[in-house]
């Protein structure tokens, strides 16, 4: 071999370290060692140390990370929690140390929940270093050596046996039966047999068969393969670096959050400055008495009781998703999935059975059907709708024979009653087609018992067994339909005897079962008597008989295709990306409706890679199927529906899926399929890896946000009511109605008696029907700023109404009447709470007690403000005297005055209170 060590780099060298390396799939095993200056006998030891100081260590490098530390105080960046942390100072300033620490408490839990699910994000690099091989058996120098896989390098000459991971790319240059697992890499769901042929330049991954990927798994067979990229160089480790390129999103409630929080904390500085200034300046108060007044607007202005309402009602929508079989990793993941708006998903497995399945079978010249699905042996045969005794088929008969004869795999039952099997999912398809027809495997094999067999072979595409058929031998032979036909002289007819065979017409059956995404076997048979001694190739290569056809599929769950029409219902957008072949994606998407009559439009990875960044957008828009896709373009086209607009739901199983799944608003990995890499970079995880679970996860979520943003509606009048009670006051220069320790009382009561209540209100019927919110529009709507005005005049006026009544007209203490304001701003918020449990509706039309907390809630507040109003513990506390009955009546009068307003208020916008599919916009 030539000398590599001390000389310049040759062209071959350059190639090597050239950023767009040749595609080694489409060249010769020769050109190949060529560039890479190797020869089948290996490196020598110096050409070996001087690429590996060229090339580096064949590993994935540690990402640069966050310090701890840094990632704890980055919890607390938030303008809503500043605003929390000054509320919590304010009380600690007007003496209240446990309210304080309440309020304080909330935000370091917050941070630390924070901090704990960054942690576990990070863990999904360290997932992708894991797949790495430890150990590579490799020739070097000419001798076979086992050396760690780390030492490896370009040109090295690799091994590979069932049971090894792949160490690093390979040019595989001699191949004998070998079959890698890929789906983690590629999405395809069955192994992949492999050759040393040349591919087509511009083949997909997924179709590039000349090459093992570092990081898949050898399930069958032996080969040997030259390296022609290591470390970060590999398609494993270009995942690596897009998953450490993909910057973590922001949710949309947080944006909104932020965005309000930001917007409450400076109109809050802007009135306390003005009502400081006013106060001095104009209506010649204190300036101490003013810092007071200040302190106890932001007091009422604040709503203290928020962010833990936010984290209770999050943590509840993650355990009402895990019994629904979504495991959320991240909180504020619940309410994204309430905004989602396009959901990507997988099809093998999540949108379909991950089970084969036989569906039509040709034989004899006519067409037969299979019901049921996966490796369940419940269906049967049925000819035009009716169901068939097959022994009146012999052709049918001996096709469904065939399959379960020349065949390796089994059947298998779980402690569960499920049905499972072991071996290749296609031939277990074949099993349970010949069970549907009666041929059950076991007792069909002790019958005809084997007496030889040609294993599977990739370059020859057949299995043959030899059995012992009675008196006689014979011969059965299955695979693929090119490579069988050709050898059939004959054909068995629908009754059993031998006829012409035409081939013509199987070729149209062929292509009838591959446009509806269907995997067609050929099945032929051939008398035995010729065979002496061990079966062989000369033996099945002419004087066959065709038997028939089997079209099988991975057919869509039932499940799925009611959870695909409820999503789209819902505005919601269903788009599949898969590794598969584009005419079995675009069938499998036909048959679970996701598309309208128009039919369902598909791309390839390969005609992606064609289409300019600034038209992605609008393709990614208008097309339902993605097929044969690689990592890289998966995230581009996510990318492409966030440009649009979109929130994105994007779900996957294997490492490929990462780095889109991290892109996503809201990544959703495969809980029993799924690799450790794509579980650590989702926020949500499928225990049943079922498209009808996120449908479940997404109605929570809309849930979530339906029910905080009720609380949000809800929250708003108190805080806006008790701030401009103190600001008119200032403003007339009259006494202060209340007094901030009293709307601390106010604000905290409330939030945990009511507020917290509306957290458990069940989900509204009309819930999926509604289209997605827009994430980009403000919490605070004109509508909901009209309603929370409307309830914010009932406690300014009933507060100051109140205020002056009570001293005035019944000649009652200063004390006394600030108790009765508090109770009035009380029962309208207790009021209002009722009509929060519906935003378009009339509470009545959905029931007083569809959320018994509601009722129990309001009792105990009522329960409270009587302890407040009565206890002398609380009057010491809090300056309150205890109220006269008579105070009551107009009190209980403001507050049923405000429900019949709102009330009505819903009843003029929505339609006779009816609601329909609006919403409060």
């Amino acid at each position: 071999m030539p000398e590599f060590q001390g000389r310049q780099p040759n062209r071959s060298s350059r190639l090597l370290a050239n950023e767009h390396p040749p595609r080694w799939h489409s060249l010769g095993v020769d050109d190949t060692l060529t560039r890479l200056d190797a020869q089948i006998t290996g490196l020598v030891p110096d050409a070996v140390e001087q690429r590996r100081a060229q090339f580096g260590a064949n590993r994935l490098p540690q990402p640069a990370r966050t310090p701890a530390w840094k990632r704890f105080l980055l919890q607390f960046h938030n303008v809503l929690i500043y605003v929390l942390l000054a509320a919590g100072a304010i009380t600690a300033l007007l003496g209240h140390a446990l309210d304080s620490g309440v309020i304080v408490g909330v935000v370091v839990i917050n941070a630390l929940i924070g901090f704990i699910q960054e942690g576990r994000a990070e863990q999904a690099l360290d997932a992708i270093r894991d797949l790495l091989s430890p150990h590579a058996i490799v020739t070097r120098a000419g001798e076979r050596q086992e050396i760690d896989a780390e030492e490896l390098v370009p040109g090295d000459i690799v091994h590979l046996a069932s049971g090894d991971r792949v160490p690093a790319d390979l040019r595989l240059i001699d191949v004998r039966n070998l079959r890698v697992m890929e789906s983690a890499l590629t999405g395809e769901s069955l192994a992949v047999d492999k050759q040393a042929d040349t591919i087509a330049a511009e083949a997909a991954l997924g179709d590039r068969d000349s090459m093992a990927w570092s990081g898949t798994l050898v399930t069958y067979g032996q080969a040997t393969g030259v390296v022609v990229a290591t470390g970060v160089a590999t398609e494993l480790g270009r995942i690596s670096t897009l998953l450490a390129a993909v910057e973590p999103l922001t949710t949309p409630l947080l944006k909104q959050m932020a965005d309000f929080g930001r917007r409450l904390a400076a109109a809050i500085l802007v009135l306390a400055v003005f009502m400081f200034g006013f106060g001095v300046w104009v209506r010649d108060y204190a300036a101490s008495e003013m810092f007071l007044a200040a302190v106890g607007l932001a007091v009422a202005a604040i709503p203290e009781g928020l962010p833990a309402i936010m984290t209770i009602t999050l943590a509840i929508g993650v355990t009402r998703m895990a019994r629904r079989h979504a495991i959320i990793r991240r909180l504020p993941a619940v309410e994204t999935l309430g905004a989602v708006t396009v959901i990507c998903s997988d099809k093998t497995g999540t949108l379909t059975e991950n089970q084969m399945t036989v569906q039509r079978v040709f034989a004899g010249g006519e067409w037969f059907d299979v019901t049921g699905g996966g490796y369940d042996t419940r269906g049967d045969i049925r000819q035009a709708g009716a169901k068939l005794d097959v022994e009146s088929k012999p052709a049918l008969r001996e096709c469904l024979l065939a399959g379960v004869l020349c065949n390796e795999s089994q059947l298998l039952t779980d402690d569960d009653g499920r049905a499972g099997m072991q071996g290749d999912p296609t031939e277990a398809a074949l099993l349970v087609a010949g069970a549907k027809a009666g041929l059950i495997h076991e007792e069909t094999h002790a019958g005809t018992p084997r007496l030889d067999m040609i294993p599977f072979d990739s370059a020859h595409m057949f299995r043959a067994t030899l059995h012992q058929a009675g008196g006689d031998t014979m011969i059965y032979k299955v695979g693929a339909v090119e490579r069988l036909l050709e050898r059939c002289t004959d054909a068995l007819g629908p009754d059993g005897s031998l006829m012409p065979l035409d081939k013509e017409s199987v070729r149209r059956a062929v292509e009838e079962m591959a446009a509806g995404g269907l995997r067609v076997l050929a099945f032929t048979r051939r008398h035995g008597g010729h065979v002496e001694g061990a079966l062989g190739h000369e033996h099945v290569s002419e004087g066959l008989t065709f038997l028939g056809l089997q079209g099988m599929m991975d057919p869509p769950r039932p499940e799925a295709i009611q959870a695909v029409a409820k999503c789209r219902q819902a505005g919601i957008k269903v788009k599949m990306i898969t590794g598969d072949h584009a005419v079995t994606a675009r069938a499998i998407a036909t048959r679970i409706g996701l598309a309208d009559e128009d039919g369902v439009q598909a791309v390839t990875g390969r005609e992606l890679e064609d289409v300019p960044e600034s038209e992605l957008p609008a393709l990614a828009e208008k097309t339902e199927v993605f097929a044969r896709v690689a990592p890289d373009q998966k995230l581009r086209l996510v990318q492409a529906l966030q440009a649009c607009g979109h929130v994105v739901a994007m779900t996957g199983d294997g490492v490929n899926d990462a780095p889109a799944l991290k892109q996503a608003d809201i990544g959703i990995a495969m809980g029993i399929a799924g690799t450790d890499v794509a579980k650590g970079a989702a926020d949500m995880i499928l225990t049943d890896d079922n498209f009808a679970s996120i449908k479940a996860a997404v109605e929570e979520g809309r849930g979530v946000f339906d029910n905080l943003r009720k609380f949000i509606i809800w929250t708003l009048p108190t805080n806006l009511g008790e701030g401009a009670i103190i600001l008119v006051a200032i403003l007339l220069g009259v006494t202060l109605p209340v007094l901030p320790v009293q709307l601390l009382w106010v604000n905290m009561a409330t939030a945990i008696f009511l507020g917290l209540m509306l957290v458990f209100e069940p989900k509204e019927p009309d819930l999926m029907l509604r289209r997605p919110r827009d994430p980009r529009r403000p919490l605070l709507t004109f509508p909901l700023i009209m309603r929370t005005g409307l309830v914010s005049l009932f406690i300014i006026g009933g507060g100051f109404w109140l205020f002056f009544h009570e001293m005035n007209v019944l000649g009652e203490t200063e004390s006394e009447a600030r108790t009765a304001v508090v109770n009035v701003i009380v029962m309208v918020e207790t009021a209002y709470l009722f009509s929060c449990r519906s935003l378009n509706h009339s509470v009545f039309s959905i029931g007083l007690l569809t959320n018994p907390l509601a009722l129990a809630g309001a009792s105990a507040m009522i329960a409270a403000q009587v302890l407040f109003t009565y206890l002398p513990l609380m009057n010491r506390l809090f300056h309150t005297t205890p109220l006269n009955a008579w105070s009551w009546v107009p009190i209980g009068a403001v507050a049923l005055l405000s429900f019949v307003a709102v009330e009505l208020e819903k009843w003029i916008r929505f339609g006779g209170g009816r609601g329909g599919n609006a919403e409060l916009d």
